[in-house]
Order: structure tokens, then sequence, then C-alpha cells
């Protein structure tokens, strides 16, 4: 009985955690110390309701005893006797649950503070997985393959950081709302792609890292309905989560897009994914980097084999993306919608225009689409040394055994 209330539990702080954080936040004016007093009411939670059993409404629960910690925190605290008065009676006052449309704006505000610049990519990455996510330090360990303490030290850092510089609570308005949502778009999609092509380790994919990511950006599309870089974010998402049970073989092994068995891509993500991108192109004139990437995902998905794909209008699309954002990877990818549209001869002409990028001297995937297209030129020798340099260069094993076997498919 007590195992079944503890799962019980944790599947309520799943769901809970983030919009208790945020609401403890917008009270107390800190993400660190919002975090401590909602895992201060997981505790009271894990001794009393094997007893009492779950409540009626335990999110309300956990606030309740949240905002109590709170209130003894403050008066036994010097440093905010100043705010003693003025913080106490506002929690005390709130013994009503807080509106749905208040819990949104937290949690909108919650989204930006943990995402915000002051902060490193990787910090804000550890954040958000924490206090909006809901994983524990392990668990974010492990995903991004890297020690617990170092993810802890990440967190601690983080909270540190927008309590020093006293990030305000709160989202951006005007001018600089653009910047700061730019930032909580590639938190999230740097999320999503760590489990949809792991950078390291033995798995090709990281599933659950795929989900907190759309789970995350479909919160973030409710809270920001007109915002059309979000919808496109959330489409793309989608559409490439579509095809994860399409991308791995029986043992593990990658299995690339024009080789996979289509009718194992989840028509259910398609359907929500071009929903999404539909929506993207509604609310603006021109598509952003997302929406555009979701709609060359959108040609993939809409192809019953691969040899319907319009490779035609994909590579118009990276044409529009590469105005947009002038990005080594974007040419990369690119010249590989010209090879398939035009042929590999066109494809590795703008690939040898990027040979030198800087950014570019330690990426695999250089390589290994200059590998594809020498082989499929014929010019073996050449090939088979762009693949042994692509699989000495990638720190992900599946990834490597694959790039392997295509160099040995070189030897004739």
């Amino acid at each position: 009985m007590a195992s079944d209330t503890h799962r019980a539990i944790e599947a309520v702080w799943r769901i809970e955690a983030a919009r208790l954080i945020a609401g403890l936040a917008r009270l107390v004016r800190d993400v660190g110390l919002a975090e401590e007093l909602a895992q201060d009411a997981l505790v009271a939670a894990l001794e009393q309701w094997p007893e009492s059993g779950v409540p009626r409404n335990p999110g309300a629960w956990l606030m309740t005893v949240s905002k109590r910690r709170a209130i003894d925190l403050i008066r036994r605290n010097e440093r905010l006797e100043r705010n003693l008065v003025e913080l106490g009676h506002r929690l005390e006052n709130e013994e009503e649950p807080p509106e749905v449309d208040e819990i949104e704006d937290d949690l909108l505000r919650l989204v930006f503070t943990a995402c915000h610049p002051a902060l490193s990519v990787e910090a804000r990455v550890a954040l958000t997985l924490r206090v909006l996510g809901g994983l524990t330090t392990d668990e974010i360990a492990r995903a991004f393959l890297v020690s617990e303490p170092t993810v802890a030290q990440r967190i601690v850092r983080a909270k540190r950081t927008l309590a020093d510089k006293q990030v305000p609570f709160e989202v951006p308005q005007g001018a600089e709302l653009a910047g700061r949502l730019s930032s909580v778009l590639e938190v999230i999609y740097l999320i999503f792609n760590e489990g949809y092509s792991a950078t390291a380790g033995d798995d090709w994919m990281r599933p659950a890292l795929c989900e907190d990511a759309l789970r995350l950006g479909r919160v973030l599309a409710g809270l920001m309905p007109k915002e059309p870089e979000v919808h496109g974010l959330v489409a793309l998402m989608e559409i490439q989560a579509s095809r994860s049970a399409a991308r791995v073989g029986p043992s593990g092994e990658p299995i690339l897009l024009l080789e996979q068995n289509r009718a194992r891509w989840d028509q259910l993500l398609i359907r929500r994914g071009l929903t999404a991108l539909d929506q993207a192109e509604e609310l603006g004139n021109d598509l952003g980097p997302y929406a555009l990437q979701a709609a060359i995902a959108a040609c993939h998905a809409r192809a019953v084999n691969p040899e319907d794909t319009d490779w035609v209008r994909i590579a118009a699309l990276y044409e529009s993306l590469a105005k947009l954002s002038r990005s080594p990877i974007v040419e990369l990818n690119r010249a590989v919608a010209l090879s398939m549209a035009y042929g590999p001869a066109v494809g590795l002409g703008l690939l040898d225009q990027i040979v030198g990028e800087p950014s570019l001297q330690d990426y695999h995937l250089l390589p290994s689409v200059r590998g594809d297209l020498l082989f499929k030129l014929g010019r073996l020798a050449e090939a088979r040394a762009e693949f042994e340099r692509a699989a000495s260069m990638t720190r992900n094993a599946r990834e490597r055994a694959l790039l392997e076997e295509r160099a040995a498919a070189c030897r004739g």
C-alpha cells in the first residue's frame, strides 16, 4: 500500500512540480528558494500521505505546506526581516488556490527565468530540466553522460547567479521578448536533440529527453499561443519524434532516414506536427528558422516512400533557412538536399566550399556527408578515408559502428 502511495506521490510530483515552483517563485522572488520549499513539501507528502492518503487536490496541498514553510523561514531569517510584514501578509492571505490564468503566468515566468541568458547554456539546460521537467539531478546526469556532482554544481551556480544578478521573475516585454524567447526555444531544442541523436555514449537515442522537450514545448505553446516560432519548434519536434520507433534496429543500431520503415512512423505525432506547422504559418507571413525546419521535416513526413520526397522544395527551404541564419551546419544540410535534388556532384560542390569552415573541423557529420557523396560518385578510396575520419571523431558508439561499416563497404 505504501509503495502504491509513493508511486502516486512521484506521479503527482511530475505533474505539479513546475507549477508549484513557479507559484512559489512568484511569492518569494527566488527560484532556488522556491525549489527548496517545494522539496520540503514533497518530503512532507512522503511522510504524511502513506498514512492519511493522497488528498483530493494534491497540488493545493503541496502549495499550502510550501507557503507555511516560507512563512516560517522568513520569520527565522533576519536578512529578510524588512520583507516580513509585506510578504508574510501576502502569503497568509493567499489561502485559495490560484486561478488557472495565474498559474499559467507563473509557469511562463519560470520558463523565462530558468532560460535566462545570464546563465551558461549548460546551466540553462540543467535548471530547466530540474525545475520545469521535474528530473532529479541523477536523471539529468545520466541523460547527458556527465557526473552527478557536475550537474548539481551547474544547478547551484545557476540559482546563485539568478539571485546575485537579481534577475526579475517576469516575462520580458517589447523588444527584449524576442531575444529572450530565442534562448528559451534554444534550450528546449537542445534537450530534444540530445535525446534524438545522443552526442556520446552507447545509445543512438534517449527517448525520455525527447519526451521532456516535447512536453515543455507543448506547455510553452499553450502559454504563448500567438508566437509562430513556438508552434514552429513544436511542429519540428513532433514530426521528428514521429520517426523514433523506426530510427533504431533490433540491436539498437541506427537506421538512417531513407532506409527507415515508414509504416513505423507515428501518424498521430505527424498530424500534431502538421497542425502546429499550420498554426505557425497562419500567425507569421515569413517563417522563422524553427518553422522552416519543420516545413522541411513535413516534406519527409508527407512522402509515403523515400522516392516520393520533394527534394527540390527541401533544397529551396534550406536556401531560405540559410538566408535567415548563416550557418555552416545549414549549408551542410543544404548540400545533402541539393545532392538529392540535382545529383551528388552538385552537393559536393557546395560542400567543398565550406570544408575549411573552422566550426566544422571537429564536426563528424562533415566527413560523413562528404564520404556519402563521394561513394555515390564512385570515388571509393576518398569515401573510405572520409568515413574513417568521421568514425574517429564521433563520441557515439552506435554511430561509430555505422560509419566503420560504411568505410568497410568502400573496399569493395
